[in-house]
């Protein structure tokens, strides 16, 4: 049997969820995404958690280490904030004359605190001017978008699980902006963003089903190494570029490893 539990883009439910998955005493919860994990290490230290689609499990508190986790949590690291600067460094190849760049995360997520941090030291070592835009509920998104239209040349989006939710509100307002946009995973892509360089997320939660299975087999959590992806996929959308009136370089579209026309 399987309980399923959903915050419908609403972070703040995170804690009443964890909590009551806790109570359930189930064999072990898998969740999805750094505040998520987070709301349930809070709510056990005894009931087994496997993580997905987090940026840095030792930084946000997750895990002593990623060869010994410790504790109750194990599971799969995206290296999100790592990549920070080679997403950067590819959108720069696409808008060459970026100056001003927007970077929009969500506030209340440890991880794209972080990864905003990161992206801004890269920024500024390259010379760009940075402009921060926040938000902590889906209904924030739309006014942040008010805040950098015809101000800035691209935008650059953290990866998190509300921008997920939302991405096809980001992705109509980014056009309607005219900015080109880059993400940390394809599915904002397929919906018509520019482009994404990130770990699968596909693979990641294949994998996370043997992270289960060794757990329910006897395996402890504290014991089971945290994985890194291996593999980094860069999707770019030809035909939103089009739009925008951007020229892809066929150097990049030859490294791609999906490309939407």
């Amino acid at each position: 049997m399987i309980e399923y539990r959903w915050a419908e883009g609403r972070p703040e439910s995170f804690r009443e969820l964890a909590a009551d998955l806790a109570q359930l005493k189930v064999d072990v919860i898998v969740t999805w995404g750094t505040a998520t994990a987070i709301a349930v290490k809070q709510s056990t230290s005894t009931v087994p958690i496997v993580f997905t689609i987090v940026s840095d499990p030792v930084g946000a508190g997750l895990a002593a280490s990623l060869a010994r986790p410790g504790g109750n949590l194990t599971g799969l690291s995206t290296q999100h904030i790592e990549a920070a600067g080679k997403r950067l460094e590819l959108l720069r190849e696409v808008v060459p004359r970026l100056h001003r760049l927007a970077v929009m995360a969500n506030a209340g997520n440890p991880a794209s605190v972080l990864e905003t941090s990161e992206i801004q030291n890269a920024a500024h070592m390259v010379g760009l001017e940075v402009v921060k835009v926040e938000f902590r509920h889906g209904e924030d998104i739309a006014p942040a978008f008010g805040q950098i239209k015809g101000r800035v040349d691209a935008l650059f989006v953290a990866p998190d699980a509300l921008v997920n939710t939302n991405r096809d509100l980001i992705n109509r307002l980014a056009l309607d902006a005219r900015l080109p946009t880059m993400h940390g995973f394809r599915d904002p892509v397929v919906g018509g963003a520019l482009m994404s360089y990130g770990p699968s997320y596909l693979e990641l939660i294949r994998r996370a089903a043997d992270f289960v299975d060794k757990i329910l087999r006897g395996a402890k959590p504290a014991d089971i190494p945290i994985e890194q992806p291996t593999k980094f996929e860069l999707v770019i959308n030809v035909r939103t570029a089009k739009t925008l009136g951007l020229q892809i370089p066929d150097k990049l579209l030859a490294l791609a490893d999906e490309v939407i026309e």
